[in-house]
């Protein structure tokens, strides 16, 4: 007997690691796909974004800060949605304005 494996013993080998690698492909796919599943129902359960957001100071019970559109990308993390009317009469009083989404030129302010 040869002290090497006969051809169809290597290649039954061979076999046996392809299919171990296509299982570990199929595992990847369907981690894939269920993170993909869950992003999409994030997405759809994400309230939608609102028209007007104002933005408060540092602290509890700080003082509103400034008044943004809800399409900002500068909104803080001390926010709360607001009406049209709220955001205009927050305007009126003189709180300031986003310098980046320029609420009070939306609101037909300026």
């Amino acid at each position: 007997m040869s002290e090497h494996p006969s051809r169809l013993i290597m290649l039954q080998f061979a076999r046996r690691v392809a299919l171990q690698q296509v299982d570990q492909i199929d595992q990847w796919i369907a981690t894939e796909e269920r993170r993909e599943a869950e992003r999409q129902q994030g997405e759809r359960a994400r309230p939608p974004k609102p028209d007007w957001v104002v933005e408060y100071g540092i602290g509890q019970g700080s003082p509103p800060t400034e008044v943004h559109a809800g399409h900002c990308y500068s909104i803080g993390k001390r926010n709360r949605a607001i009406t049209r009317e709220q955001a205009l009469s927050l305007l009126a009083d003189g709180l300031r304005a986003c310098d980046h989404c320029r609420p009070d030129t939306e609101l037909g302010l300026l």
